[in-house]
């Protein structure tokens, strides 16, 4: 993944619509992997529509900043 929030913004642009798998840190040696559509891009925030087979939440949003720490990891589907 790029380096800086907005090259992070652009990459997440040019994927809008698409199925993506994301992984997150969800506490102490703990990880969730779900797979969405992105959604929408915002300046400081992106929204992902979760699959509803996976999760009771449908929709939910990440900041830019977790991309960079590494705190979620996205992987786009082909």
């Amino acid at each position: 993944m790029p380096s800086t929030l907005a090259s992070i913004k652009q990459s997440l642009d040019a994927h809008r619509g698409e199925t993506m798998t994301i992984v997150a840190q969800a506490g102490r040696k703990k990880v969730t992997e779900r797979t969405g559509v992105l959604r929408e891009t915002y300046p400081a925030v992106f929204v992902v529509d979760y699959d509803k087979t996976q999760s009771a939440v449908e929709t939910v949003s990440y900041s830019y900043t977790d991309v960079l720490t590494q705190n979620i990891e996205l992987t786009f589907n082909e």
